[in-house]
């Protein structure tokens, strides 16, 4: 069993930046990858990014690109998002996700193994 643990979401302006943080915990000795979902109030999840065990693949959904950047920290399986340029289309409910086994190109819903509990993030105009 993987403990998921996100935090760092909050209410920001426009254009505002933000770092979200997520701590997988158990199943020692797994490489699994790492990413994030977002879900905007009666819209489906959807993927946001997500990495590989060695950072050597990184995938971005397009309406992120060049906004949104994610890095993981192996030594504490730790992984980040950080959020610049913010919008208000950007509000929604953060989840990060962990695979067992890391996808190959753009991320869904079945790729995952745990989730997080989720961390709301508000864009103001």
């Amino acid at each position: 069993q993987v403990q998921v643990v996100e935090s760092g979401g909050g209410l920001v302006q426009a254009g505002d930046s933000l770092r979200l943080s997520c701590a997988a915990s158990g199943h020692t000795g797994a490489r699994y990858g790492m990413g994030w979902f977002r879900q905007a109030p009666g819209k489906d999840r959807e993927f946001v990014a997500g990495i590989s065990w060695s950072g050597g693949s990184i995938y971005y959904a397009d309406s992120v690109k060049g906004r949104l950047t994610i890095s993981r920290d192996n030594a504490g399986n730790t992984v980040f998002l950080q959020m610049n340029s913010l919008k208000p289309a950007d509000t929604a409910l953060y989840y990060c996700a962990v695979a067992i086994f890391s996808p190959s190109g753009l991320w869904t819903i079945s790729n995952v193994d745990y989730w997080g509990q989720g961390t709301q993030v508000t864009v103001s105009s």
